[in-house]
Parts: structure tokens; C-alpha cells; sequence
């Protein structure tokens, strides 16, 4: 390893400590009181919001590979690659910012806009960034792998734990992987993100919520995606 390369191992262990790590006692009684919620929710809604964010994420997924440039970035090194990534997650989280200040600003029904808009942001990114590391987005392995970065940034500790062992030993487990846990998948990411949208939908104050919301939320997906792809490649080497 060079010294970047170095860096780049070492940032990726501190950030695995803090994915490992035991819970607070508020996200335990905080995801105790989502699980109450969701169990009042009819079994049927619980079908149909889960398969209208497949297909949301479905569609999101076809879209952002036939958009996303493939094979630019062959030849450079890890810091030149995650140069480039820096670059474009301060594109995205201005275009994430703007889109929530503006739905923020519309009240309720233009806050509702938000999720699907934020989605294929997020996902968009997601495709960029794959890309930018070298892997080919058109195979399926590599699509379900994005999915896994995107569930790993936006669930739970326990569900946090679970994909990133998944993710950290992705060449093992990823031929045992059919499809998504979609119901896991639309759950996590709803109860990760409510209480935000919610404050989004207060009149006078959305537009400044769904800004600093936003931004921070491609923050935190850009931080994970960034470590997921190191993992990948620099334990390939160290291994």
C-alpha cells in the first residue's frame, strides 16, 4: 500500500469500529417504538408500500445505469478515483439540498414529492460511484450490491450490522443472494428517515430542514459508500 492507500485503510477500520459498535439506549427505545407503530399498520398496507418502493427502486436502478458513463476511470489510482468521488457526492448533496428546500418549502403535498426525488438521487450517486471505482453496474451482482451500501447507510444498528458483514464479505455471500429483503429494505429506510421528513412538513420550516436534511443525508451515504468500496478493494489487497 501506498500512503494514501494507507489512510484510506486505517479511516475504513475507525469507520467499521463505529458500525460494530453497541447501540444507545434512546436507538434502542427509539426502534422499540417503530416496531410498535409498525405493528399497527395492516399486514395489506405493509404489502403495497413495500412493492411500490421496489418498483420505485427498481425503475430508479434501470435509470441510473443506462445514464451513468462506465470505464472512464481505468488506469488511476485509489486517491485519484476517490478524488473524483469527493467531487461528485459536492454535486449531489448541492442537487439533494436544493430539492429539499424546495419540497420543504411546498408544505405537505411537495414534502410527500421528496422521498421518491431524494431516492433517485441517492441511487444516482450510488451508480456514480460504482462506476468511479471500476465496477461494472450492468451486471446484477454489482446492482444488489449498491443496494446493500444504500441499506447499510440508512437502517438500523441491528439491521446495520447484519448488511455490513454481508458487505465485508460480499465474494462469499453474494451468490446466496437472490433478491433484496424488500419489506426489510422500504422498513428500515422509512423508519431512518420519518422523523426528519416530518419536520420538513412544517409550514416555515421544511425549506431549512429539507436542505440541512438532505445534505446530510447524501453526507452520510457518500461516507458509507466510500468505505464500502474500500473494503472490497483494499482487504483484497491486504488478504
Amino acid at each position: 500500500m501506498n500512503r494514501y492507500e494507507q489512510t484510506a485503510y486505517q479511516e475504513m477500520l475507525d469507520w467499521e469500529l463505529k458500525i460494530l459498535k453497541n447501540k444507545s439506549l434512546v436507538q434502542s427505545l427509539s426502534k422499540k417504538a417503530q416496531n410498535k407503530i409498525n405493528s399497527y399498520i395492516p399486514e395489506k398496507a405493509h404489502q403495497v408500500v413495500t412493492e411500490a418502493i421496489k418498483q420505485m427502486v427498481k425503475a430508479t436502478l434501470a435509470g441510473s445505469n443506462i445514464t451513468t458513463s462506465k470505464g472512464k476511470t481505468n488506469g488511476l489510482s485509489l486517491e485519484e478515483k476517490e478524488n473524483l468521488v469527493q467531487t461528485k457526492l459536492a454535486s449531489y448533496r448541492k442537487t439533494a439540498a436544493v430539492e429539499g428546500a424546495g419540497t420543504g418549502a411546498g408544505g405537505i403535498l411537495l414534502g410527500l414529492a421528496d422521498f421518491p426525488l431524494l431516492l433517485s438521487i441517492k441511487m444516482k450517486f450510488l451508480f456514480d460511484v460504482a462506476a468511479t471505482y471500476g465496477y461494472d453496474t450492468q451486471k446484477y451482482e454489482e446492482r444488489l450490491f449498491i443496494l446493500h451500501v444504500f441499506q447499510l447507510a440508512f437502517s438500523n444498528d441491528d439491521k446495520r450490522r447484519e448488511t455490513y458483514h454481508l458487505v465485508r464479505n460480499w465474494e462469499e455471500e453474494k451468490d446466496k443472494l437472490i433478491d433484496m429483503d424488500w419489506r426489510s429494505f422500504q422498513q428500515e429506510y422509512r423508519d431512518y428517515i420519518d422523523l426528519v421528513k416530518l419536520f420538513q412538513m412544517i409550514p416555515g420550516l421544511g425549506a431549512v430542514v429539507g436542505a440541512y436534511a438532505n445534505y446530510n443525508l447524501l453526507d452520510q451515504l457518500g461516507v458509507t459508500a466510500k468505505n464500502c468500496y474500500r473494503l472490497r478493494i483494499l482487504t483484497k489487497d491486504v488478504n
